[in-house]
């Protein structure tokens, strides 16, 4: 091992990056041991504020003459490349080749929804540690949670609808675990259809991630009541964003947008909201995704009591309130598409399929996979339409009610129907 400390403009493509100088709120990345790219990663580190590098020469190339002008450098650092986060337009995205086949992302979903079901399942194990701690007093550490936020990124950079559509599918019995894991990844995907920034879109995540840390000391288990929150006493539940904000206030290193976060993502724009009923401008936009995030896996998971929603039917929810950012709700609507990922559709065919997959420049026209017909009322073979090349043979006109249909449990159909493995004739 051969360490030498650079400043972020001599870094170059190539460099084996060994660690960091600096504390964690200039830290442009989660990992400290990477290779440095020709890409995202380079133009990031030399627009962060860390103090320095270290790099390892005997895995990485060394500093050569081929270094950023110190000038550049620092107009790369300068404060107005650090602005808060504003909600962008969205951008217009690129046509697809009409010619290829579609795919929402470099990785197809079927092969990421595996990816998702790895890192998943490694996230949950961390989160039960988080969980466990808090509960004795000792506020989860960011470097504990940070390799779980960033497997979750770079599912979501590989395919930004597989992660969620797990989510939809996996009926465990760790509620809170699942709902954390969850918003983490609504919140990442969100914060990237805002076009914020990589760093401020893992900020997002973290905040996701850790912003019912306070369930964990009130005193009732989810699991005891089935995950339906309206089970739990009002006072009691609403305790619990005071209580994880004073936790992780007692770790320095946790980032002040987390911290607002856990404390306010009950808040709402009309001033319902809970501990400290804030409205309109003293919401930050932080919480204001994280209102929306939270909300809408609340409600497709029925821990509102009333009922588990099919994801469009809570989108159109989201969208009837005056109580949430209706700019945020819009791109949150773009990020997953007016059908996201697992909702249930009924076609003009008159068949009843499910989304299980996006077109990102027409988010109201999905791919489906049609399983069931009306006419004859059961399962028939499965066949994926993509809606968007079928020239208008078949369309969506709503979303179908499976009430009283012989299917098998939701989240256990929704895998079947994503991974391919039915098996049904």
């Amino acid at each position: 091992m051969a360490l030498k400390r650079i400043s972020t403009s001599q870094v170059q493509p190539g460099m084996y990056i060994h660690g960091f100088q600096g504390n964690w709120l200039s830290h442009p990345f989660w990992r400290a041991h990477f290779i440095v790219g020709d890409d995202e990663r380079l133009q990031t580190l030399r627009n962060s504020r860390i103090d320095a590098v270290i790099i390892d020469t005997e895995r990485g190339v060394d500093v050569t003459e081929r270094e950023v002008p110190r000038h550049a450098a620092t107009a790369q650092r300068s404060p107005l490349a650090r602005r808060a986060p504003r909600v962008a337009a969205a951008r217009p995205p690129s046509q697809p080749n009409a010619s290829a086949a579609f795919r929402s992302g470099p990785t197809p979903l079927t092969r990421e929804f595996g990816n998702a079901r790895r890192t998943a399942d490694k996230a949950r194990k961390v989160i039960s540690e988080i969980f466990l701690e808090a509960r004795h007093g000792k506020a989860p550490r960011v470097i504990e949670v940070a390799p779980v936020v960033e497997d979750i990124y770079a599912s979501i950079q590989r395919n930004p609808y597989a992660f969620s559509g797990l989510m939809r599918c996996k009926a465990e019995s760790e509620f809170i675990y699942q709902h954390m894991l969850s918003v983490s990844a609504l919140m990442i995907s969100l914060a990237r259809q805002m076009r914020m920034s990589p760093n401020d879109a893992r900020l997002a995540g973290t905040a996701g991630l850790l912003l019912d840390v306070g369930v964990s000391r009130i005193g009732v288990s989810l699991d005891a009541v089935g995950g339906r929150i309206d089970r739990i006493a009002p006072e009691t539940w609403q305790g619990h964003a005071s209580i994880g904000h004073d936790l992780l206030a007692a770790d320095g290193e946790v980032p002040e947008e987390v911290r607002r976060v856990v404390i306010r993502h009950h808040e709402r724009l009309d001033g319902t909201g809970f501990p400290q009923g804030l409205k309109d401008a003293e919401i930050d936009i932080f919480s204001r995704m994280a209102a929306i995030c939270d909300t809408y896996d609340h409600m497709v998971s029925g821990a509102l009591g009333e009922g588990s929603l099919d994801p469009a039917q809570a989108l159109k929810e989201l969208q009837r309130t005056t109580a949430f950012d209706a700019e945020i709700v819009a791109r949150f609507v773009e990020a997953l598409g007016v059908y996201p990922i697992g909702s249930f559709v009924q076609l003009r065919s008159e068949r009843i399929a499910m989304v299980v997959d996006q077109n990102p420049s027409e988010p109201a026209v999905p791919t489906v996979r049609a399983f069931y017909s009306l006419p004859k009322n059961r399962r028939v073979a499965e066949k994926t339409i993509v809606l968007s090349n079928c020239y208008g043979e078949d369309g969506i006109i709503g979303v179908a009610d499976l009430d009283g249909l012989d299917l098998p449990p939701i989240e256990e159909l929704r895998e079947q129907l994503l991974t391919g493995k039915s098996g049904a004739a």
